[in-house]
């Protein structure tokens, strides 16, 4: 049998356990996941209030309360508190330190949305600029469109007094150099000749780094905000944008709902505008775990290329979400366990919150 007839048919078969799972029902939220995973219900959190991606959350979801304490706005907290990821040369996945492209250049992605206005801004592919996610907001506010990419975006930030720097650390190139010169054996690179030098140190470094910053914030009088910032995917072509800048994939947000947003395989994303769904199922009554499980679900049985599949039919790579409602609960879920969190904040302090997961 061919890999993709197999990959066809396993993926058929994964389908029918799901719907076997849920007693024979059409697939929805609460009865195919509750059968695969873990579900730890959703919690419910005092406004001022921010989520984030559990990797790297935590000095985000502090900073924006903070700021919402203070009589700050919700938009200004959770993009204050992304600022200090972007500006962390240690977090190798958002701003400063990210790590490049194939062409060892920085190229970095933001979004922003506004659940009060229900406006938003971005952009993709932007270099030289420290903190995308403020020139992203500065698309929302002060020009009529939504997206600016590559130059046209450096040139908008420079028009508002950015500064360009180097955003390639030391770091950051030497896990570039890495990998250009073990990409190949048939190639003019070679890696240094000390074993010491050349080991695989780098790549350990890395491999727990799940890439990206998502925070959603609630204020006490219900605004909702939402903002995710990258460096993208490691190596990736020149000119890629991945989901975390497009509204409706890598965010959402809604006042009179509430917001969601996601780290992961952007192209997953991109392909199913996950956040939107998680948004529009919590509209429609889902909790947020609920949503996000859905969204998992979305992917599951839309991922059919073989080269995206495991020898069971499922998807092989992984994609997690965050999301909070209008009335403070938050959830989360991804779509293979790895043990995957986010971060909340609210008065009485930082908590993890634990993800459900669709697949073992």
């Amino acid at each position: 049998m061919k890999r993709s007839e197999h990959s066809s048919n396993s993926r058929r078969e994964f389908l029918k356990k799901l719907t076997a799972a849920a007693g024979g029902a059409a697939l929805t939220p609460g009865l195919a996941c509750s059968a695969y995973s873990r579900v730890s219900g959703d919690q419910i959190f005092e406004a001022p209030m921010a989520i984030a991606s559990g990797f790297n959350g935590e000095p985000a979801v502090n900073k924006a309360v903070e700021v919402m304490q203070n009589g700050g706005d919700v938009l200004d907290g959770i993009i204050q508190g992304v600022n200090i990821q972007e500006a962390d040369p240690d977090d190798m996945t958002v701003g400063y330190g990210g790590v490049p492209n194939e062409k060892g250049v920085v190229q970095l992605d933001a979004a922003v949305m506004d659940g009060r206005t229900h406006q938003a801004g971005s952009v993709g592919a932007l270099e030289n600029i420290m903190h995308p996610s403020k020139v992203a907001r500065l698309v929302m506010e002060r020009t009529d469109h939504s997206l600016l990419v590559g130059e046209g975006a450096l040139r908008f930030a420079r028009m508002h007094g950015f500064k360009e720097e180097n955003l390639l650390t030391d770091r950051a190139r030497e896990r570039w150099l890495e990998w250009k010169e073990t990409l190949s054996d048939d190639d003019n690179y070679f890696p240094p000749s000390d074993d010491n030098n050349s080991s695989s140190s780098l790549w350990k470094e890395f491999e727990s780094h799940h890439g990206t910053i998502h925070s959603s914030g609630l204020d006490t009088n219900g605004g909702i905000c939402a903002t995710t910032t990258t460096s993208g995917l490691f190596y990736k072509m020149p000119g890629r944008v991945g989901d975390s800048p497009i509204t409706g994939a890598g965010l959402f947000a809604d006042t009179n709902v509430g917001a969601a947003g996601s780290t992961g395989r952007g192209e997953a994303n991109l392909q199913n505008l996950s956040s939107f769904l998680i948004v529009e199922r919590m509209r429609l009554g889902d909790s947020p775990e609920e949503a996000c499980l859905k969204a998992c679900e979305r992917i599951a049985e839309n991922t059919n290329i073989s080269r995206l599949l495991d020898d069971d039919g499922t998807p092989n790579f992984n994609v997690r979400f965050y999301a909070l409602n209008r009335d403070g609960a938050v959830g989360g879920a991804e779509l293979r366990s790895s043990g995957g969190s986010m971060k909340v904040a609210d008065p009485s302090g930082v908590h993890e919150v634990e993800l459900a997961y669709l697949l073992e």
